[in-house]
């Protein structure tokens, strides 16, 4: 037996993000109750060599070596699997009222065919999950979902509440198209009609009879968009329908980058932020309108919160030394030997040169300019707290 496992072990190591080979599916638990995405065989296709779990459903994370699909991203189009984010619908005659109530964002404010980046918050004002929003009707909304589960929650607080909402998770798989030539893959894709869309906003069109819903978005800092297919039998149709039309582009299959989402300033839940972390501590004050009318959950919380001022802050932070890795852990922090606080998302930025992430500090440790210590899994390494984000503040990029 111990033969045989070292075996196993040595086989495993050897799959690398440079090797070869597809990622085999067997070396990863694997059941009923793990989703596939309508576009999961053609990932596979397409040679993904990793996967995660994401929603209980499975997640490209790398077709080739995460570095060479950031300076894709940068410079062609990159075409994502992000059928995770799973959407619940809240609909019926009390929806406006009911998503005031589940959202501190004030809904009034986002007309039909647009989108609003929103937080979902307890009665604590923890952060519950941070989709996106759509507005699809007066009283119709999807919510595409990050990696927790909220369709209970929505359900659990609509009882409560005694509203007449309906409350489900419809047939809709997103696909990213992002990247600098994306606009003009949309263009040859559906005209007018989608490429004039401002950003955070969306359409209805179908691509060839498959019917879709195209938004403005995506989770890159990069020009984009995400095509919500509204038939999940079609999946394979539709990819096959996008690589082809995006060949003259250098389209590729890639998967989430890290990299550039870290540059953007773009936080990812779970790591990021979590139940015990509040809006402002994470520099999401901006989604809490707490002048809006009627009451919302977590509104006397981060009132509270506010008015006391956060304990917490989630700072940007640069860290010396040769080149790291994706963090797969919380490191910790050290302010005068003693540890303060954790970093959450660390990696190399080959194009700034340099090593950047985001920690999460007691506010007397935040200021710009202080000088720290992270536990690197490699020795310690000196970081300071800078400015974040650390590219195109403005998010001019993506509004091009």
């Amino acid at each position: 037996m111990a033969a045989k496992k070292r075996t196993r072990k040595t086989t495993a190591a050897k799959r690398s993000p440079s090797s070869k080979q597809p990622y085999d599916m067997a070396l990863i638990q694997r059941g009923s109750r793990l989703r596939r995405s309508p576009f999961f065989d053609k990932t596979l296709e397409a040679g993904c060599r990793a996967y995660t779990v994401y929603n209980h459903t499975f997640l490209p994370s790398y077709y080739d070596d995460p570095v060479n699909e950031y300076w894709h991203l940068l410079k062609h189009v990159a075409l994502w699997d992000v059928a995770v984010e799973r959407n619940v619908e809240i609909s019926g005659p009390d929806g406006f009222a009911f998503m005031q109530l589940l959202t501190p964002r004030d809904m009034s404010k986002c007309r039909v065919g647009q989108g609003k980046y929103v937080l979902i918050t307890d009665e604590d004002g923890g952060i519950l999950n941070d989709p996106v929003l759509l507005r699809l009707e007066e009283n119709r909304f999807w919510i595409a979902l990050a990696d927790s589960d909220i369709l209970l929650w929505a359900k659990g607080v609509a009882r409560h509440a005694g509203m007449k909402v309906a409350i489900r998770e419809p047939d809709v798989s997103p696909l990213q198209v992002q990247g600098p030539k994306s606009k003009e893959l949309m263009a040859d894709l559906f005209g007018d009609k989608v490429t004039t869309l401002p950003y955070y906003f969306f359409t209805r069109t179908d691509l060839d009879g498959i019917p879709l819903l195209v938004t403005r978005t995506g989770w890159t800092g990069e020009v984009g968009y995400e095509l919500y297919l509204l038939d999940a039998s079609r999946g394979g149709q539709l990819w096959d329908a996008v690589v082809k039309a995006g060949k003259k582009y250098n389209l590729r299959p890639t998967g989430p980058s890290d990299i550039r989402r870290i540059e953007a300033g773009i936080l990812n839940y779970g790591a990021d932020m979590m139940i015990e972390n509040n809006p402002y501590e994470v520099g999401l004050g901006w989604t809490v309108d707490l002048d809006k009318p009627g009451d919302f959950v977590g509104k006397a919380a981060l009132q509270r919160i506010k008015d006391e001022g956060p304990k917490w802050k989630l700072v940007g932070v640069e860290i010396d030394g040769k080149p790291i890795a994706f963090n797969m852990t919380k490191w910790a922090v050290l302010a005068g030997g003693r540890p303060v606080g954790r970093v959450t998302s660390a990696i190399y930025s080959p194009r700034l040169k340099g090593n950047i992430g985001y920690a999460m500090l007691p506010i007397v440790h935040a200021d710009l300019g202080t000088e720290l210590t992270v536990e690197h899994p490699d020795g310690r390494r000196h970081a300071t707290v800078v400015k974040k984000p650390f590219l195109d503040p403005g998010k001019e990029i993506p509004k091009a």
